[in-house]
């Protein structure tokens, strides 16, 4: 294709979902009822990364009707299923060298890489004029959050967190249910992810000589991160987030499912301070290269726009089933006390949310398996129940996050979870991993200046040094 039938296709998909364009290489109406995208509506996707996780997003974004126009790892040991099915699309191990290569074809990248990889590639593509779906935590630091987010400011291209559960019906649920005053006012928040995210105990393995499988460029992998590391089998594939220099711990991981809820509901903004109330046996000058095997944190947020002040208590790895058990839920519905939970290994994630007049329980991603208690009882949350809210906030076409991303680029209504406000939940996230290099105490944090007030050792955490020539 030409340069300017590129740019005026680029136009088209701006404008299409408000004007509906007289230009349609095929007709809407050939295949209406087909559930394919007309050729000259689709989004022609690039993804960096595709293995693991980043595969169900490459499918997903597929199955809505995203043309896959190019793919690129650096570790070609497990992308063997996303060349077959896409062979149409050019394989890269560089992102860059795909960028240049393609650059008239492409227009939205979906980014699945480890975290320490995340803005540099986020804001290199948006500086492209690329359309971004960035996997989560939106980074691995609290600076490079912020300048994720002014990055996405400066464009008027999407952006979109992969928070997936924003764009369910029952995180629209959950908020319908707050606002409608079923709970009364709420102050306290409990969340655990069994998962724990660790390696204290194979720390020498670190200290051997190992060789780097061949499919893998290793010093590509490590990136911006200062300074590069000899290779591990324990980094990867899959085991980056157990490690301070690439990862995010548990808390990265699942507090951007299980708080999006209550982020979104009450605009919990920043933490005023944070305390880490039980690390087990790490430390951070003996352990700091790896995180902790389970973990206790509170987060203090303050009251804003007329709602009250909130505690969030976060639990993980084994400390999970220290969580208090909701009066009115039977131990043997609430996870961290179910017995397929507690003798088959890790699952079961969740949150409660206490109001002064109830308490509302909810599994992971957007809320799922929303369970309402009053005056001490489960409440009947069918649609039999009248007294419930009805719905209030537009819903997601098949709750699906590929389709909402796609159809804002077609200029359809906003993502739910854009940079912006995904950059918040990690925000606090990071705030809460800062703290774990001063533990035993209260660090309290200044949420206009965006420092800790009392810690030397977390503010080093916030703003941590990359290698020049990674775009951050």
């Amino acid at each position: 294709m030409t340069g300017r039938v590129n740019f005026s296709r680029r136009s088209f998909l701006q404008r299409a979902a408000v004007a509906g364009s007289v230009f349609s290489v095929v007709p809407r109406y050939v295949v209406a009822g087909s559930g394919q995208t007309p050729p000259s509506e689709r989004v022609r996707v690039a993804a960096i990364g595709c293995a693991g996780r980043p595969v169900t997003n490459i499918t997903g974004l597929a199955d809505c009707g995203a043309e896959i126009v190019g793919l690129c790892d650096v570790d070609t040991r497990r992308t063997g299923k996303m060349q077959e099915r896409f062979k149409q699309a050019p394989f890269s191990k560089d992102y860059r060298q795909m960028l240049d290569q393609l650059d008239k074809q492409i227009d939205a990248v979906t980014i699945g890489t480890p975290d320490h990889w995340h803005a540099a590639i986020s804001i290199e593509c948006l500086r492209r004029n690329k359309h971004v779906q960035c996997e989560k935590p939106l980074a691995q630091t609290f600076g490079e959050v912020d300048q994720m987010i002014a990055a996405a400011r400066s464009t008027k291209l999407v952006n979109q967190a992969m928070n997936q559960g924003h764009a369910f019906d029952t995180i629209r649920t959950f908020r319908e249910w707050i606002e409608a005053g079923l709970i009364g006012t709420v102050k306290e928040a409990h969340f655990w992810a069994p998962a724990s995210y660790s390696c204290m105990d194979q720390l020498g393995e670190l200290e051997k000589t190992h060789e780097i499988p061949k499919e893998l460029d290793w010093e590509l992998w490590q990136g911006p991160v200062a300074p590069h590391r000899a290779y591990c089998p324990l980094y990867l594939p899959g085991r980056w987030r157990f490690w301070t220099d690439y990862g995010c711990s548990t808390l990265g991981d699942w507090a951007c499912h299980l708080m999006d809820p209550i982020f979104w509901a009450l605009d919990l903004g920043l933490p005023e301070a944070v305390r880490v109330d039980e690390l087990g046996d790490w430390d951070p000058s003996k352990h700091g290269v790896t995180y902790p095997k389970g973990d206790v944190f509170t987060l203090s947020f303050p009251a804003k726009n007329g709602r009250a002040p909130v505690t969030v208590k976060w639990f993980d790895g084994p400390r999970y089933r220290s969580v208090p058990c909701p009066e009115g839920l039977p131990p043997d519905q609430f996870a961290p006390r179910m017995e397929k939970y507690v003798n088959s290994g890790p699952s079961g994630e969740g949150g409660v949310i206490y109001g002064d007049k109830g308490v509302i329980v909810y599994g992971s991603h957007g809320a799922k398996n929303l369970r309402l208690i009053q005056d001490g009882k489960l409440v009947d949350t069918s649609e039999n129940n009248k007294d419930l809210p009805p719905p209030r906030y537009p819903r997601v076409k098949g709750g699906s996050p590929y389709h909402e991303w796609l159809d804002a680029i077609k200029g359809g209504a906003p993502v739910g979870s854009d940079f912006a406000y995904a950059g918040n939940i990690t925000q606090a996230s990071l705030v809460a991993l800062a703290a774990l290099f001063d533990p035993g105490k209260r660090l309290e944090f200044d949420t206009e200046k965006r420092v800790f007030k009392n810690s030397s050792a977390a503010n080093a955490r916030l703003r941590i040094k990359r290698l020049p020539g990674y775009g951050v």
